[in-house]
């Protein structure tokens, strides 16, 4: 399978650099006279603008974000200990037709084109990295499907950098870059594919493959495999916002979480026209839909029989992915060693077959969408379901707390239920989030459930 990313395909329409063919010495010599004094200067400066890059970031509740833009230069960018003024650079950003402002909040080099998060960023090397607030309220790199970011912003320097002892780095001027790409961080390193079924019915879906087994396919070592169910809203046709518009997916594929649990994640989407076929109308129940998932899951295990561990499977799903949990996991009691299920909906008379099977779910108790208790399309809600698990015999630890904590706080009550489970030797866990806490949307429960460390350690523990 060929790996695709957006940035590869960006890159591709986005053509020529813009900004290296204005400022070189024969664009500026082409009407001298007709050039300031600062514009001669900036396209003679002394490190010419290779390409300009758009960096995003996948955010816990406000989904899919221009975080930064990435200003690479010919040369090494040395400050020698300076700030830059985040009112040295200007950018501007075109969202759905309408140019606006973005926020700038921090300049510094860097040795590659990414954010970086420490208190004190930065440091010499050939990249200017123009750090953007993500609550700008044009920061979006998404709606329904992604926007069409290739040279939608522009940055322009207007102010001279210079080190702390007067020397100009990086000199002002009237010219702004256009970005050629854009760079996703972990997304852009989820190859992209598709499967048909036996039915002919065909699944998109994204793949994430652990670095070491990229590097050494012959390896001995045998992964995890984590599947991802999207909610209704990313059903589409772009192979892209199941990925970008929940941070489901990228959680398992992040560094830090490979470097302690490296695991293939599949994350597969639902086409349009959307199917919703079935009485409670959702997708990952339509038999369709689910005869295809399960035919990519068992496809892809026996290809990777090597390599996969059978025994480590999980299924990890919110809202109508959450549905999808609990009914897969039904039809397939003996394939999962364990679920994540969050704002889910299903079947009462079915959970008796998996009160076997390690859950932990959670839901907030003034969900509006898919409600706590009634559910959605006449199936009941997460509070129904973990009573009914507990009826035909499995035993469930519960705790309530709000879901705006601090995430320290948040892992602490984790912590605790975790605890709970264990005395009491369940492996059925349920988190309701108390009314009025759940930022955003009472529905978006699963904010903080992905960002949990402590769950996300606990899922990976378990074993058939």
């Amino acid at each position: 399978m060929r790996r695709i990313t957006r940035r590869t395909v960006l890159a591709a329409t986005a053509g020529a650099v813009t900004t290296p063919s204005v400022s070189t010495a024969t664009a500026a010599a082409a009407d001298r006279s007709t050039v300031p004094a600062e514009g001669r200067q900036a396209a003679s400066g002394p490190s010419p603008v290779l390409r300009t890059d758009l960096v995003t970031r996948v955010t816990p509740r406000n989904n899919w974000l221009v975080a930064a833009v990435a200003v690479q230069y010919a040369h090494r960018i040395d400050l020698r200990g300076g700030v830059i003024p985040p009112s040295a650079f200007e950018v501007k950003a075109t969202v759905a037709g309408q140019t606006a402002p973005r926020t700038v909040i921090r300049v510094y080099s860097n040795v590659a084109a990414e954010v970086d998060d420490r208190p004190h960023p930065g440091r010499p090397g050939e990249h200017l990295i123009v750090e953007l607030d993500l609550n700008d309220s044009n920061a979006r790199a998404a709606g329904t499907d992604p926007l069409p970011l290739d040279r939608a912003y522009s940055v322009r320097q207007v102010a001279d950098v210079r080190t702390p002892g007067g020397e100009t780095v990086l000199r002002a001027g009237p010219f702004a870059n256009r970005n050629d790409g854009v760079i996703t961080p972990v997304v852009d390193d989820f190859t992209a594919g598709s499967f048909t079924g036996s039915a002919g019915f065909e699944l998109d879906f994204r793949l994430y493959q652990p670095a070491d087994f990229v590097r050494n396919p012959r390896t001995r070592t045998r992964y995890p495999l984590v599947v991802t169910l999207h909610g209704g809203g990313e059903v589409a046709d772009n192979n892209m916002t199941q990925l970008t518009s929940n941070r489901v997916a990228v959680t398992f594929a992040k560094p830090e979480r490979q470097r302690r649990d490296p695991a293939f994640v599949l994350s597969p989407q639902i086409p349009l026209p959307r199917p919703m076929d079935g009485p409670d109308g959702t997708d990952w129940t339509d038999a369709t839909v689910q005869a295809a998932l399960i035919e990519l899951i068992d496809t892809f295990v026996s290809e990777h029989s090597r390599v996969v561990d059978r025994d480590r499977l999980y299924l990890v799903g919110l809202s109508s992915g959450g549905r999808g949990i609990y009914s897969l996991l039904a039809k397939r009691p003996d394939v999962f060693a364990a679920a994540l299920p969050t704002a889910g909906w299903g079947d009462p008379a079915v959970m008796e077959k998996i009160t076997h099977i390690p859950i932990w779910a959670d839901h907030s108790v003034d969900d509006p969408v898919v409600p706590y208790r009634e559910g959605r399309f006449g199936k009941p809600g997460t509070w129904t379901l973990m009573n009914a698990l507990e009826t035909s015999g499995a035993r469930v630890s519960r705790g309530e707390w709000a879901n705006d904590l601090p995430k320290a706080q948040f892992e602490a009550r984790s912590r605790a239920l975790l605890r709970q489970a264990r005395a009491t030797r369940s492996h059925v866990l349920f988190t309701s989030y108390t009314a009025g806490t759940t930022p955003l949307n009472p529905h978006l429960a699963w904010a903080q459930t992905y960002e949990n460390d402590v769950v996300i350690d606990w899922l990976f523990e378990q074993s058939r």
